[in-house]
């Protein structure tokens, strides 16, 4: 299925919009030996389309495009193991309150313990006029950036804005510290969005801590161990939803080489090549990949200190090539972007490297948010060698390979 997934599904017209049915509904017939729909299923949609604008899909046809829509994507890197991904059909609840409540549902039942869970929750499908529930925040568990005097901000430059919004629209803010986490804002057709706070016990995060250097802890790093997308569109078969949280889990380099340490983030390289010892008055002494390395050492070592799952780049990159040939075996061509595919840590030195990809847009899909693309399910920003990076690079997760942050990966079936 190679339309492409950036189209606005509220332009579409009837035909179209029946045309892109008909293509999904034979590409689930024809990956579904169990539970094939009925010889008559086209000539349904084509009336409800008809009637009304658009058409509902069924909890199969939902289960599976969502997991396709994963497949699919292009710029990420875990999607070994899409057909384990976790559908949470919530299509029913439509006010604020209930999505909220879904919301932090799916941030106690993804995390699983610490063994996280590839999961998605699926709310109510856009109207033909293309208006549905939002979800306003990029991830559900994001860190706000408080404004100072001089533009210096507090906390993650990258949530600034949508900080300002939510203390405009009456939250008090946090402790002032760099990781106060946000809360929600949750938008219902027909009402102004509301903020919604997540409890305690919804937000899992991660002390960061080194093997070898004890001061370390002593930086108060910590970073959240559950990346669930949730301003991204879920596309199936010319039907758009525009609240569909997911999420996979971690690869380290996602927080050790992007979120902390990006200059637009948290830029955190100069302080721990200065704790580390290193010299800094040239980039010939190689500080920021020296630097670089111990931080992303202390990401790994800290999720696995507390049992919470994450992958790290070089194992993912292998696993990429597993699902490679595993799809190429099952007759499937598998879209790839190098410039997202590749690691922005020793990329060189990974498989996903030495190779072309076949780069192209598919249906289902996730669509990018408005903001700069991104990978849907890994979230990183592309390399050096690809496209430019936008101001909001943080990888999603990947929902599967064990990818979880869908940016980043998944828990093995």
């Amino acid at each position: 299925m190679a339309r492409p997934a950036d189209t606005d599904t509220a332009d579409l017209d009837i035909p179209e919009l029946i045309a892109r049915a008909d293509e999904f509904i034979r590409l689930y017939s024809s990956e579904n030996a169990v539970d094939r729909p009925s010889a008559d299923r086209m000539a349904e949609i084509r009336r409800e389309i008809r009637q009304s604008g658009t058409y509902v899909h069924t909890a199969g046809e939902l289960a599976f495009g969502a997991k396709v829509a994963w497949r699919n994507s292009r710029r990420c890197i875990g999607r070994l193991y899409w057909p384990g991904l976790v559908v949470r059909d919530l299509r029913h609840l439509r006010t604020a309150e209930d999505i909220h409540r879904a919301c932090v549902e799916h941030l106690r039942l993804a995390f699983n313990g610490g063994r996280i869970r590839p999961t998605i929750s699926v709310f109510a499908a856009d109207g033909p006029d293309g208006t549905g529930p939002r979800i306003h925040n990029p991830q559900l568990i994001r860190y706000a950036g408080y404004r100072g005097p001089g533009g210096r901000v507090t906390g993650d430059p990258a949530s600034a804005d949508l900080t300002d919004r939510v203390r405009a629209l009456g939250w008090p803010g946090g402790p002032g510290t760099r990781f106060d986490v946000l809360p929600l804002l949750v938008e219902e057709p027909g009402s102004a969005a509301r903020l919604f706070d997540l409890p305690p016990d919804a937000v899992r995060e991660v002390p960061l801590r080194h093997p070898d250097h004890d001061w370390f802890a002593d930086l108060g790093l910590r970073w959240y161990a559950l990346p669930v997308i949730s301003d991204m569109a879920l596309e199936i078969g010319g039907v758009r939803y525009g609240a569909a949280p997911f999420n996979g889990w971690y690869m380290g380099t996602e927080i050790g080489a992007r979120n902390l340490v990006d200059t637009q983030r948290y830029d955190l390289l100069p302080e721990i090549a200065d704790r580390l010892g290193l010299d800094r008055t040239s980039d010939r002494t190689l500080w920021k990949d020296r630097a670089l390395v111990e931080l992303n050492v202390a990401v790994l070592w800290s999720f696995e200190r507390d049992g919470i799952t994450i992958t790290d780049h070089h194992t993912e990159s292998e696993r990429f090539l597993r699902h490679l040939r595993r799809e190429e075996k099952a007759g499937r061509t598998v879209p790839a972007d190098w410039s997202w595919i590749v690691p922005p840590l020793s990329g060189g030195v990974t498989p996903v490297f030495h190779r072309y990809y076949d780069d192209h847009e598919s249906s289902p899909a996730f669509l990018q948010a408005p903001a700069p693309g991104r990978c849907p399910v890994t979230g990183h920003a592309p390399t050096a060698a690809g496209e430019a990076h936008g101001p909001d690079p943080e990888p999603p997760v990947s929902v599967g390979a064990n990818t979880g942050d869908s940016r980043d990966r998944i828990a093995r079936p």
